[in-house]
């Protein structure tokens, strides 16, 4: 199943994050190599996981993380903004309808099936919201991942080896896609409904529930 969780909720659900917070180590400092911060839990994460995101997270059978991306508001402190501002190709990025996605990251063994759900997952959660596009920066080969996947986005940018896109928000998109997967699209809506999120689009003064 898909969770859409708050960085606030995740102590109700400990095992889930554990292992999702395992499995960006395993990404993105070895297998990637990427200079990153680990704890002595084996927990990778950065200074936007403190800023209360909202993380999309593939569900296995066994309560653990299959696969999970985490989004920003871009009206608030993002990744895009504050350490690659080069690769934004002199673009204003910042909008309560554009949030920022980063450490999309699968646990070893997860393939296509398990990745294509997740961008599924991260539509449907714009797409409640509102979202007309989402951004973010990735290894440049992921393109081509992305383009296999169905939804590639716009490249903006690109500094050795790591690029910044941005991906616009379709019903049309994301129906071609599960369709392509075999995935409900009636599914994702009620996991999104269930999870009434509070979404704070930036200046702290409106609330949006998770809704179409």
């Amino acid at each position: 199943m898909i969770r859409f969780l708050r960085a606030s909720e995740l102590e109700h659900h400990s095992d889930l994050a554990a292992s999702m917070f395992r499995d960006r180590t395993k990404q993105f400092r070895d297998r990637m190599g990427w200079d990153v911060t680990v704890d002595q839990l084996g927990w990778e994460t950065d200074q936007y996981d403190a800023l209360n995101p909202i993380y999309v997270i593939a569900e296995n059978s066994d309560g653990l993380h299959a696969g999970s991306m985490r989004f920003l508001p871009t009206s608030g402190r993002t990744m895009l903004d504050e350490i690659f501002p080069q690769l934004k190709g002199g673009r204003t990025l910042s909008s309560h309808r554009i949030w920022e996605c980063t450490r999309f990251c699968l646990s070893p063994g997860a393939g296509a099936d398990t990745a294509r759900l997740m961008l599924v997952a991260g539509q449907e959660l714009g797409l409640s919201m509102g979202l007309s596009h989402s951004v973010g920066v990735f290894d440049r080969p992921m393109v081509r991942v992305y383009r296999r996947l169905g939804w590639e986005p716009e490249v903006l940018g690109t500094e050795n080896g790591i690029s910044a896109g941005i991906w616009e928000l379709s019903r049309a998109t994301m129906s071609r896609m599960c369709e392509a997967a075999g995935i409900d699209p009636s599914l994702l809506r009620k996991w999104c409904d269930a999870a009434r999120i509070d979404v704070t689009t930036g200046n702290g003064t409106q609330a949006l529930p998770v809704s179409a």
